[in-house]
């Protein structure tokens, strides 16, 4: 995996992850409520803190069915959830984008039309393209055309469809492009995960960053987000509230502050055991290289000036002889002196060439 510079900070191989708390809009409304769930996500270890800016008239019509499970959002019509949330405009976001500099996160918002694009455009560093618009032509020129990284999640597509998307935002003027792995159930089951479609993406798509935007229900091990990134996912972004037990909306699949401080921890503790990626003995393991590696030895006394034979020898602990991969440069020569039965050998017991 290659070095990528996102938001400021450098991801790759031994990096953390970058965590994007998708707040979405779990705050109902509230403005208050969307503070608070900025100050939980940064307390949490957050990266950036994502909310989604839409008008349920220019997203949905109003015969747009539902695709979520029902019995955790009961609402049948896109248009009628949409419209219960859709209330911020440009002065909240403004509000939002301050309030995260204040806590020292990232503000992002998702846009699903024009002119969200343009009002969203000088308060963040870089774009979210969420994954049903991945063939939205229009939407993908007009944040393209904004020149600035975009994080194309890639759920319910082909590989097709996602070169397609890469083309567009890549001919319109987006300088980077990166993807995240996505799956469009709400909640995603365990066994619909698809993770190791990370691995694919960075396979069909090398040269870019690739993440996870995750639906699975949390649970105590976060262990979706953790094996995401085992496998390389380097950004991360889930669903975050404050009240996971709260009805409807995102809510039931999100993270809240605890959840994201325990994944942070789980892969601190993957990152000290993975190390880095060069092949390497430890400053730790010094001592069993010099006391549990082997050393020629005396298998009996062996006389001054005799030629070392195999049945001279043996091999054992410690490794602080000569050691026993010499085996073969050691048979056939003669000792420099007696050497008792059971000592370990040193270069200076061999006698010089032609003694």
């Amino acid at each position: 995996m290659s070095e990528f510079v996102l938001d400021g900070k450098t991801l790759g191989p031994l990096s953390p992850p970058y965590v994007i708390a998708e707040v979405g809009v779990n705050h109902e409304g509230d403005l208050d409520l969307a503070r608070r769930l900025v100050d939980l996500a940064a307390e949490g270890g957050a990266d950036a803190v994502k909310f989604q800016t839409y008008k349920a008239g220019s997203l949905a019509s109003r015969h747009s069915p539902a695709y979520w499970d029902l019995q955790s959002e009961p609402t049948t019509s896109q248009f009628e959830l949409f419209q219960k949330y859709d209330r911020f405009g440009p002065a909240e976001y403004t509000a939002l984008a301050a309030h995260c500099q204040r806590q020292g996160v990232t503000f992002l918002s998702t846009p699903f039309d024009g002119g969200a694009v343009d009002f969203l455009d000088p308060l963040m560093p870089l774009f979210k393209i969420a994954s049903a618009d991945l063939t939205c032509v229009p939407l993908l020129e007009k944040v393209a055309a904004k020149h600035k990284p975009v994080l194309l999640s890639t759920g319910a597509a082909t590989a097709a469809e996602v070169e397609d998307a890469l083309s567009i935002l890549q001919a319109h003027g987006a300088p980077s492009v990166h993807l995240l792995h996505c799956v469009l159930n709400y909640p995603t089951q365990d066994a619909n995960a698809g993770l190791g479609q990370i691995k694919a993406l960075a396979r069909l798509f090398p040269g870019r960053l690739i993440g996870y935007s995750d639906h699975t229900l949390p649970e105590a091990n976060m262990d979706a987000l953790t094996f995401a990134y085992i496998l390389g996912a380097r950004i991360i972004e889930k669903h975050f509230t404050h009240d996971k037990t709260l009805p409807g909306n995102d809510h039931y699949h999100a993270m809240d502050a605890g959840d994201l401080r325990r994944f942070r921890e789980r892969v601190e503790r993957f990152r000290q055991m993975a190390g880095d990626e060069v092949k390497h003995y430890l400053p730790s393991e010094g001592p069993a290289r010099a006391f549990a590696r082997r050393s020629i030895v005396a298998a009996r006394a062996i006389a001054q000036g005799e030629k070392i034979t195999t049945g001279a020898v043996t091999y054992k602990r410690p490794g602080t002889g000569i050691p026993a991969h010499h085996w073969h440069q050691v048979l056939g020569q003669k000792a420099a002196r007696d050497i008792a039965e059971d000592e370990v050998l040193a270069w200076g017991d061999l006698a010089p060439s032609g003694d």
